[in-house]
């Protein structure tokens, strides 16, 4: 995806959203904004894409604070919120004992309303009070897209490429369904921290290594999967896998400018340039297969 006019004061805002979760000295925000509006001047164009741009604008960000994982406490607190949260996602996902199909599409719109559970999105409320009531409102909606019907005969050897934490404990009842219809799992996470994105930190710290095949990383803390910065290994998974399965917008960001597919495009519309990229509007939940035959 291409960067939008919109993005350059959503992403300056995020920036000054984090820079105040790492310092409260106004004049050390001051410099990282002006810092990174520098780096946003000088790489800003309607031909970059949005997600490499964000990746340069957050890394000096991070390198002004001199504080390499401005979320590391709100990452515990987002976890927390999601495992009290969990028991009720498990209960509608099971309720009625559904068929595998319905059993699969569930899960999916389970760990898709979990990725509502987001900071620092300009007008965008995520608070943890109201990740609750918002999930149960969200599932009840259901999914606005729903490709899930498609994806179901694409399980054998997945790519699932993670977003949130918080989120990726949702993800996790979508592996045990992969699982029990007789898939494979890639999970591929950051290499490195960068807003509340999932690392090989908290998959160890859940357990959440034992419940998949194997685990891969992007290669770098960049926003969403920078194939420049992304490992051989990953790449060729990529390419051999028979479904990907890609979480969140900024990996939608990255990966709509490539070809791989089949990919699955799993994600809460909660930007209104991503929802235009895909032809949708904003504030819906989407399960889109794309590059498929």
């Amino acid at each position: 995806m291409k960067m939008n006019p919109r993005c350059t004061y959503c992403l300056l805002s995020r920036v000054h959203f984090q820079s105040k979760l790492s310092t409260d000295d106004e004049d050390l925000i001051s410099k990282t904004i002006k810092e990174c509006l520098e780096v946003m001047t000088k790489h800003y164009s309607p031909e970059a894409v949005s997600a490499s741009v964000a990746t340069k604008v957050h890394r000096k960000c991070y390198e002004v604070l001199e504080d390499n994982d401005p979320y590391a406490v709100t990452k515990k607190l987002i976890n927390q919120a999601a495992m009290k949260v969990l028991p009720a996602a498990k209960e509608k996902i099971y309720e009625n004992s559904p068929d595998n199909g319905e059993l699969f599409r569930r899960a999916v719109l389970a760990s898709i309303v979990a990725n509502y559970f987001d900071f620092g999105i300009m007008g965008f409320d995520a608070s943890e009070d109201k990740f609750e009531a918002a999930f149960l409102k969200y599932f009840e909606q259901g999914l606005d897209v729903d490709d899930t019907p498609k994806m179901l005969g694409l399980l054998q050897d997945i790519v699932y490429i993670a977003d949130n934490c918080g989120e990726i404990l949702f993800d996790v009842l979508v592996f045990e369904i992969i699982k029990k219809l007789g898939g494979k799992i890639t999970l591929v996470v950051r290499g490195g921290p960068i807003l509340t994105d999932v690392t090989l930190e908290e998959i160890r710290e859940f357990g959440i290594d034992k419940k998949v095949d194997r685990i891969l990383t992007t290669g770098s803390n960049a926003v969403g999967v920078l194939i420049e910065e992304a490992p051989a290994e990953l790449v060729q998974a990529m390419k051999d896998a028979t479904l990907i399965i890609s979480k969140g917008m900024a990996n939608y960001e990255t990966l709509s400018e490539h070809n791989f597919g089949p990919i699955a495009y799993m994600l809460l519309t909660k930007c209104e340039c991503v929802a235009e990229d895909l032809g949708l509007e904003q504030g819906l939940s989407v399960a889109k297969l794309m590059n498929y035959p």
